[in-house]
């Protein structure tokens, strides 16, 4: 392995099971570790410079100036770690992580990076080692590439790498991790993942397993965006309403088969709302940097469907991804439909989960 490119390797991915395993569902046992709410990183040290490869091999060096002089001051000697770069914010005692100001640094203008560098500094938390001094550790077992990675990072100063650089977490206690799995939530993290210990790097390949929140709520169908194609419906608009009497948006649900997108156009047909001249009434919906030159307009619904939605977690009074239908609930009020039905995790310290090396 070279130390030249972004991203030597795409990164192993995880695929998702209902339930933290135990140790005995894989020959040689596994390591748990959090999962951690970032951007996937590949962080390349040739031993002068570095470079940050995403999920997707884009480069995300030039988005993370803190992180790339950093990181080239403190690592020991070349290498190739992979890991997961998160923003904590919070004052002491309360941190946890964010998601929306990690978000904003993708952004084109670099005086905007640097600003948001020092007003939001990000921390790479590393969790395998790839390669090191230009040696290939690939074809390792994760056990050994762990304890790999543990002396390597041993090497950084820890009073220099707090706030940057962290080692994350690991069990081998599958109880501690079923804790993890309810406890760190409230620090902002979404979960827990099972690395079989056994088991070398397996690019691109899901290998790993990683244990998520999972949860329904009922909300409103507020409205619908056609598809792309331009037949049917693309995506579902969902609300809830808050104590202020007032339906808020809470996100969307998709991912229908091209039959049931024409379906859902007839079945939805008498609640569009049309204007006096009897003319559909197409609303403009928010926009993002990500959606900036996107099409974001969308057929309004009167509210009164309600459907049962599979959901993960919450990023402030949003769903934090696309929701899943579970089921229409013909048997509910829209007006029923209400954030305080919603699981709140109870807080927890980042600081207790993200710790220098």
């Amino acid at each position: 392995m070279t130390t030249s490119s972004p991203a030597p390797v795409s990164p192993m991915l995880a695929k998702a099971v209902a339930a933290v395993p135990d140790q005995g569902a894989v020959a040689g046992g596994f390591l748990y570790e959090p999962k951690w709410d970032g951007f996937r990183g590949i962080v390349v040290f040739d031993g002068e410079s570095i470079e940050i490869g995403s999920r997707g091999s884009k480069p995300l060096t030039r988005y993370f100036p803190e992180l790339t002089s950093a990181l080239a001051r403190l690592l020991p000697g070349p290498c190739v770690l992979d890991g997961e770069i998160v923003v904590p914010t919070g004052d002491p005692g309360r941190q946890r992580l964010d998601w929306e100001a990690l978000s904003q640094r993708i952004h084109p203008a670099e005086s905007r990076i640097r600003t948001l560098s020092e007003a939001t500094p990000a921390v790479f938390v590393a969790f395998d080692l790839l390669g090191e001094e230009g040696d290939d550790l690939q074809e390792r077992p994760f056990g050994e590439r762990r304890e790999a990675l543990e002396a390597f990072i041993a090497r950084v100063p820890a009073a220099e790498a707090r706030g940057v650089l962290a080692l994350s977490r690991t069990t081998h206690d599958v109880e501690l991790a079923r804790r993890w799995l309810v406890e760190f939530e409230g620090a902002g993290l979404d979960g827990v993942v099972a690395k079989p210990l056994a088991a070398p790097y397996a690019p691109g390949k899901r290998v790993l397993q990683k244990i998520k929140h999972r949860r329904t709520a009922d909300v409103v169908v507020t409205g619908y965006r056609v598809h792309t194609s331009g037949t049917g419906v693309g995506s579902l608009l969902l609300g809830l309403y808050g104590d202020d009497g007032e339906l808020h948006q809470v996100g969307g649900a998709s991912a229908f088969t091209d039959k049931r997108r024409r379906e859902l156009i007839d079945e939805l047909e008498p609640l569009v709302e049309r204007g006096d001249d009897g003319e559909v009434v197409r609303a403009e919906g928010e926009r993002n940097r990500f959606s900036s030159k996107k099409d974001v307009s969308f057929v309004p619904l009167e509210p009164r469907l309600v459907v049962e939605v599979r959901y993960d977690q919450m990023e402030g009074s949003r769903f934090r991804h696309t929701v899943q239908i579970e089921r229409w609930r013909i048997d509910r009020e829209p007006e029923s439909c209400r954030f305080d039905q919603l699981e709140q995790p109870e807080g927890y310290d980042l600081a207790e989960v993200l710790g220098g090396p």
